[in-house]
């Protein structure tokens, strides 16, 4: 069967996109031709890039399994990836089978592929955002049909924050999420670093030129500034390999060339 007939109707082929890459480097199935291309020029630059995304899907795993295990039942989840397996619903509802989850995109190739993917589950929904601004969601009237705004509420900013260019911008954008959240709300977050290797930050963006998925890598005092309005549970702003890692091990051998910088923040 050719990709073009696997494909959900209306995705385009020929573009790359950051969800697919992500889902590649995963070893995900929803990627095609494109996608790996630009993820394997991606592994050039950066070797660890697959370990990299690997520990960023684990980190959110993580973070949810422990909020969803503090009580909390209601997850938004923004941001440029595909549902797929061990994503926010499928983690949440191992712990709470009631766990609502709205997956919000502004990306018609996710969209798409979220709607297909995610069809016939009760417990989620998929909702059209603009990731520039995604406190926005919190007065969207199709999230709140599922979202109850007076209960807590973990919002996931996984990958999301470093794709709004202006720093100040990101900050004025999670003090709106922050104003939106109840008391005993969450902000789970990922956020890339050029820290590790500051020269490596032009190659990368060269390559994922392609996606219009361009980013901007922060450092950790600039990270620290756009989340200050939440109060980070221990262990703080880290490598997502070093937050409340599993006692199992194997976690990254070298946290840092993860080049990505992770926390759970709480509302007071």
């Amino acid at each position: 069967m050719t990709e073009e007939r696997r494909s959900p109707a209306g995705v385009d082929l020929t573009t790359p996109n950051t969800a697919r890459i992500y889902d590649y480097l995963l070893g995900g199935k929803d990627n095609y031709a494109a996608d790996r291309e630009v993820a394997e020029q991606l592994l050039a630059v950066i070797p660890e890039a697959q370990t990299a995304a690997r520990e960023n899907h684990a980190f959110i795993g993580r973070a949810v399994r422990h909020l969803a295990g503090q009580g909390v039942r209601q997850f938004i989840d923004i941001g440029t990836k595909l549902p797929a397996a061990g994503n926010v619903h499928e983690v949440a509802a191992r712990v709470a089978p009631d766990a609502t989850v709205v997956f919000a995109d502004g990306d018609p190739v996710v969209l798409v592929h979220a709607r297909a993917l995610l069809a016939g589950n009760e417990r989620t929904s998929v909702v059209q955002c603009d990731l520039k601004h995604p406190e926005a969601v919190a007065d969207d009237p199709a999230v709140r049909e599922h979202i109850d705004f007076s209960e807590p509420v973990a919002v996931v900013l996984d990958r999301v924050l470093h794709f709004i260019d202006d720093t100040a911008e990101a900050a004025a954008s999670v003090r709106r999420l922050h104003a939106a959240l109840p008391p005993g709300g969450h902000l789970v977050f990922t956020h890339i670093t050029q820290d590790p290797e500051p020269e490596s930050g032009g190659d990368v963006r060269k390559v994922f030129r392609p996606t219009s998925g361009l980013f901007r890598g922060r450092t950790r005092a600039e990270v620290e500034s756009v989340v200050a309005p939440f109060d980070l549970l221990e262990p703080g702003l880290t490598y997502t390999s070093l937050w409340r890692p599993d006692p199992s091990g194997g976690a990254a051998e070298h946290p840092e060339r993860t080049f990505t910088l992770a926390g759970v923040g709480r509302r007071a």
